[in-house]
């Protein structure tokens, strides 16, 4: 048995006759920048969110550093922010000619430490941007309680939870924008680059709708300066064709969760660790061993492809390595133990079966 860590194609193949019918749809239409499609999207996924608006944009890279900017973060500001996640939450910042300031994480939930977040703060500090990692949030009512105590305004990367649930809302709408990525092995994936920015204020979705479109919204008239993130029809058809499935694969997902979590009776494995604050909707299912490359080639000669996110923090790479950071203990521990299960909703329960037997099986 060969399983792979993700599989779009089968994906694909299950909502074949839905996103080849989208697709064509946009096809006929010859309308395929800032369009029906568009706009039906950013509608159901803010009222899916429960945000007042959403606009669509290029990336979720590009959702991060719009939405930074329409805070009014700028060159030479300081943004708080984690080093354990994909490098892209950097860039969002980076992007500004802002710099990230890089703070510890929770051991358990793999996000920002609300107890780190004062002493980090300068008079240079202009946003805090938590990451909902691997489908867990944040710790939300603690960041906010500091962010509204220092007057900064919180911008959430919500890349890895879509329709992940804090407390009575879904991340994206706690903060002052939340940024989304539909990247295609997300949650909901595009079959392409593609991203959402959603927020409660009329003023911060003004902002962004000027700001992803040259800085325009009625045609020839440039308000201020802009960037080119727009996203595209077809992908926004692909999108409003897989949103109502959303739900579904995230149940799914937490079922898989459940049957790693009660099987896998490993003594070296240690489990994720949901928190009571919410929902957990497993874009990753993280696992931490002291024996992490034996366990990864014991799992490959069974036929299992695993992964690891992420092997290097961000002020550990090349790029980021000018910045004065300090010493990130708990972050710089579990970047040597982590690994990533096989988790997607078109996982079967024989593959399922195999993966919890041959993790068990382990010698180590």
């Amino acid at each position: 048995m060969n399983i792979p860590f993700g599989d779009l194609k089968r994906q694909y193949i299950a909502q074949k006759p839905e996103i080849d019918q989208a697709i064509q749809t946009v096809l006929n239409s010859g309308w395929f920048v800032l369009g029906e499609q568009g706009h039906r999207f950013e509608r159901a996924f803010a009222k899916y969110c429960g945000a007042k608006h959403g606009i669509g944009v290029g990336s979720g890279t590009d959702a991060l550093h719009l939405g930074l900017k329409a805070c009014g973060v700028q060159a030479g500001d300081e943004v708080i922010t984690v080093a354990h996640t994909a490098t892209p939450t950097a860039s969002g910042i980076s992007l500004l000619g802002a710099i990230p300031v890089f703070i510890d994480i929770d051991p358990e939930s793999y996000t920002l430490n609300p107890n780190l977040i004062e002493a980090a703060i300068t008079p240079k500090t202009k946003a805090i941007l938590p990451v909902h990692l691997y489908g867990q949030a944040a710790d939300m009512n603690a960041i906010l309680h500091i962010a509204q105590k220092h007057h900064l305004p919180v911008v959430e990367d919500c890349a890895q939870a879509h329709g992940t649930i804090y407390g009575n809302h879904k991340v994206g709408t706690l903060g002052d924008v939340g940024c989304f990525s539909f990247y295609p092995s997300k949650n909901l994936g595009a079959l392409g680059d593609a991203g959402i920015i959603i927020t409660n204020q009329d003023h911060l979705a003004h902002q962004v709708q000027l700001l992803r479109n040259y800085g325009s919204i009625t045609r020839d008239v440039h308000e201020i300066l802009g960037a080119n993130s727009r996203l595209d029809e077809i992908q926004a058809a692909i999108l409003n064709a897989k949103l109502g499935q959303l739900d579904a694969g995230n149940k799914r997902r937490q079922e898989i969760a459940q049957r790693y979590s009660t099987s896998i009776k490993h003594s070296d494995i240690q489990h994720p660790t949901p928190k009571d604050w919410g929902t957990h909707t497993y874009h990753l299912y993280v696992i931490q061993t002291s024996n992490r490359d034996l366990l990864r080639k014991h799992l490959e000669k069974c036929g299992i492809s695993t992964g690891i996110h992420y092997p290097t923090p961000i002020h550990k790479q090349p790029a980021y390595a000018h910045l004065s950071t300090q010493p990130l203990p708990v972050t710089e521990h579990i970047v040597n133990q982590i690994v990533s299960l096989p988790i997607f909703p078109e996982l079967t329960d024989a593959e399922i079966d195999h993966i919890v037997q041959s993790v068990n099986a382990f010698p180590a």
